[in-house]
């Protein structure tokens, strides 16, 4: 993931859409889509999705046991927009303070 943003930010220097923080809300979780600042949506090719925000779940004495869960419908997350404005990696999941 840090080699995405990395590649990211060095694009930016040249681009005239540079790298751009957004915040985003998941309508569908399958297939994902994302409204984005409640502009536009989000799906298929233009989200990047790091490990970090997929399902990892694991087989234990025949049980199945949800290590992380993927995002879900609701979900608020922090994106950053690539150059050029066609992609973007979705960084993490939100979560309200406790």
């Amino acid at each position: 993931m840090l080699d995405i943003i990395k590649k990211a930010s060095l694009g930016a220097v040249g681009s005239t859409n540079p790298v751009a923080f957004s915040y985003g809300t998941v309508t569908v979780a399958a297939p994902l889509q994302i409204q984005v600042d409640q502009r536009f949506i989000l799906s298929g090719a233009a989200l990047v999705l790091p490990e970090s925000v997929m399902e990892s779940k694991l087989e234990w004495d025949g049980r199945e046991i949800v290590l992380r869960r993927g995002l879900e419908k609701g979900d608020r997350v922090l994106m950053v927009r690539m150059q050029g404005g066609q992609s973007y990696v979705v960084l993490d999941r939100l979560v309200d303070p406790v």
